[in-house]
């Protein structure tokens, strides 16, 4: 039995230029230069803290260079903004990937909260934060408002444009703009949570490589002593000494019932992903204790805020990237960035398929990717870009998130300024835009 809401008068936050949904590498980006272009931006977010999976999960931004044999930098603009605050705290480091996915900007997760924080407000943004997006206003294929649960109940805001930075496409579900839910079609990407270990003896830990680790890995679970979904996870040092962080848990992210796909946009598959995640953590960690040097005096410290999530709901947008376009680096003449990160799929099984683009290329993004079907005012950013399976696997790395955040920021900072529809806007102006503001293109 379901129960019926009767609502009352729901108090609003006010009316801004732009709306952005979500405070990830994405959000976080797109609100910055939507308010350093003028427009009066409000950010909204369901944690008490800023930067989505770059603070609650990861501690890596990968997609900054190329991976190969000559490493090319194709990410700048906000970017290097957040890179350079973190220089400033001498609270990063690169690192190279230990799948061969191009150097990694491994970082101290608390201070980027606090980096996102200085970067949004220093823009003149508008923040709130523990604010979970209920519902949208729709009219006439126009988005205009929102409605976001609060402590003190529902709230509203109202907006020209906005910004679907979720992750999850929320504001796309509610706003009733097409998608592909992940797992519908072909099998969705697992779910993992992460978890820090202090005290770990780095000089031991290197007397070991990549490929050992795994042979002690899969040793380790053929023994039938562990129970170790995926055979070949990672660890890597971090700005804190003694601190490993890993990348190693794998857990189920989809099932069919009845017909239907469940996702982690299911409440109740996501609830028992997140309580499955953490036990299995705690397997890894004894694993990494009984078998691998440099743990053996080492203590669990932190899991990750929340459970890893590679995709759940991609939007059908004016252009689909797809895996021929990744893997023969396709360039776009409306492009908004650039990835060379390869095509990582972290599929059911113990193992991960990686596909590489050719050696130092990267592929375009192009602009009609962040443009929802059906909803004229609304863009998204970030991993629920308009993508197939595979072309997601590639592009979803964070440092694209924040190239695809600049531009729709921007792009809807610039289309308020113009009084002009996004899909009418000169794709040239704007890439020149992005250009003068340190975009790679």
């Amino acid at each position: 039995m379901s129960l019926r809401l009767f609502s009352t008068q729901v108090e609003s936050l006010g009316e801004f230029d732009v709306v952005v949904a979500g405070s990830g590498s994405a959000g976080a980006t797109a609100a910055i230069s939507s308010a350093r272009s003028g427009a009066r931006t409000l950010l909204l977010e369901r944690l008490p803290f800023l930067g989505g999976t770059s603070t609650a999960v990861l501690d890596t931004f990968y997609g900054f260079y190329t991976p190969g044999s000559r490493s090319v930098k194709v990410v700048g603009g906000v970017a290097d903004d957040v890179v350079s605050r973190l220089n400033a705290y001498s609270a990063c480091m690169e690192r190279p990937n230990t799948y061969g996915a191009g150097t990694g900007i491994t970082y101290n997760t608390e201070y980027l909260k606090v980096i996102w924080e200085e970067l949004v407000r220093e823009s003149g943004c508008n923040v709130l934060l523990n604010a979970w997006v209920q519902q949208v206003d729709v009219a006439r294929g126009r988005m205009t408002g929102v409605i976001v649960a609060t402590r003190q109940g529902l709230k509203s805001a109202s907006a020209k444009f906005f910004v679907d930075a979720t992750g999850d496409a929320d504001l796309c579900f509610f706003a009733g703009a097409p998608y592909e839910l992940a797992g519908e079609n072909e099998p969705a990407q697992m779910l993992t949570t992460t978890f820090k270990a202090v005290n770990v003896d780095t000089a031991k830990r290197r007397t070991i490589g990549k490929d050992e680790f795994h042979r002690r890995m899969a040793q380790a679970a053929e023994s039938g002593g562990y129970n170790l979904p995926r055979r070949e996870g990672s660890d890597h040092i971090t700005p804190i000494a003694g601190m490993y962080a890993t990348n190693m848990t794998r857990v189920q992210s989809f099932e069919k019932v009845d017909g239907n796909t469940r996702n982690a946009t299911d409440p109740a598959l996501l609830t028992q992903a997140e309580m499955d995640g953490r036990r299995q953590a705690l397997e890894y960690m004894r694993f990494l204790r009984d078998r691998i040097p440099g743990y053996e005096s080492a203590e669990l410290v932190a899991f990750g805020t929340q459970i890893g999530v590679r995709e759940t709901r991609r939007i059908y947008g004016e252009y689909r990237m797809t895996r021929e376009d990744v893997l023969s680096a396709a360039q776009f003449d409306d492009q908004i960035g650039l990835c060379g990160a390869p095509i990582e799929d972290h599929h059911e099984g113990s193992d991960t398929h990686w596909q590489y683009l050719p050696d130092g290329s990267a592929v375009g993004i192009p602009f009609r990717a962040l443009l929802p079907q059906k909803i004229e005012n609304l863009l998204v950013a970030g991993r629920c870009f308009s993508a197939s399976h595979d072309a997601h696997a590639s592009v979803r790395s964070m440092a694209q998130c924040m190239a695809m955040g600049q531009a729709a920021g921007t792009a809807a900072a610039l289309a308020c300024t113009l009084h002009r529809e996004l899909r009418a806007l000169d794709v040239s102006n704007l890439r020149d835009v992005l250009s003068a503001k340190g975009a790679i293109l």
